[in-house]
């Protein structure tokens, strides 16, 4: 499979994930009742700027072969859509490029200059490591550093796209393996990751049982409920590290944490359909999804 193909495989994951999640954002004890009773929502799926921002990463690795920070900036802005829940920071962010602004000046003005800490560059990522897989991971860190930076130039929400992309790319060399990506891949996504508060909770990930229950791992290594990077990517590394039983179990895990869940389940959906190919993902999960653009 070229590049352009993995980033196209895991751009399905990612927005099944996405879409899916975002389905449940309902009381908990509703949701606990739909993963017991594994009640699919009705179809579309609506998917949300997850998905909207990756499909601009994609078109634009298409287009270039490599980020070009100021056109990636210029497909966000195009593509950005009110109804597709942005959050606050990257809804200026672009709406300033769409005025004709230097996204430079915008982030350099906002949060105090220090750039946000969210997850937002982490969730719409994966596409980018599957494209880069077959290069070296320093390749591939410094692409996800290019991608976050037009919209998130905090050091922790670069950490964050570097993890997930890292994390897509590795899991991308495991497919031939049969079993689970392991302990030893989440050291390897650690590994790849900056100092930092997120590098350190990935690390945490490796002293979570991969048999404790999701509620556990949540409370050790967090949900995403404070929608930022350190916050949100553990978990995801950790449901992914340890899933045995394909795509629709480690979803349905994933949702059942709450928090985040269409950006971690996005995450999850985009890296794991590297491990196991698109034969991976369901077909009705797929056909339930709002279908995307061409």
């Amino acid at each position: 499979m070229d590049a352009i193909g993995r980033a196209a495989l895991s751009l399905d994951g990612l927005s099944v994930g996405d879409a899916f999640g975002e389905q449940f954002f309902v009381a908990p004890d509703e949701v606990a009742r739909r993963v017991q009773e594994r009640a699919l929502p009705a179809a579309p799926w609506a998917y949300t700027d997850d998905t909207e921002m990756a499909l601009s990463i994609v078109a634009m690795l298409r287009e270039r072969g490599t980020v070009d920070q100021d056109r990636l900036a210029v497909l966000f802005a195009e593509r950005m859509s009110s109804s597709r829940d942005y959050g606050k920071g990257t809804h200026a962010i672009l709406s300033g490029v769409k005025d004709g602004l230097d996204w430079r000046r915008i982030n350099r003005t906002g949060l105090g200059g220090k750039g946000s800490v969210g997850n937002g560059a982490a969730m719409r990522v994966a596409p980018l490591g599957a494209f880069f897989a077959d290069r070296p991971i320093a390749i591939v860190c410094e692409q996800a550093r290019l991608s976050a930076e037009v919209t998130h130039v905090h050091v922790e929400g670069i950490a964050g796209a570097i993890a997930v992309a890292a994390a897509a790319a590795l899991a991308w060399r495991e497919r031939a393996n049969a079993g689970p990506l392991g302990h030893a891949w989440i050291a390897a996504v650690r590994d790849a990751i900056p100092r930092g508060y997120t590098r350190d909770a990935v690390s945490g990930a490796l002293n979570v049982p991969a048999e404790a229950a999701i509620s556990e791992a949540a409370e050790a290594l967090g949900n995403g409920s404070h929608v930022s990077a350190p916050d949100t990517v553990p978990l995801c590394i950790w449901i992914l590290a340890h899933a045995a039983g394909g795509f629709e179990q480690a979803l349905w895990r994933t949702v059942s944490a709450l928090g985040d869940r269409d950006t971690t389940c996005a995450i999850v959906g985009g890296v794991l359909a590297l491990k196991l190919g698109g034969q991976g993902i369901p077909r009705n999960w797929l056909a339930a999804r709002e279908a995307l653009p061409q």
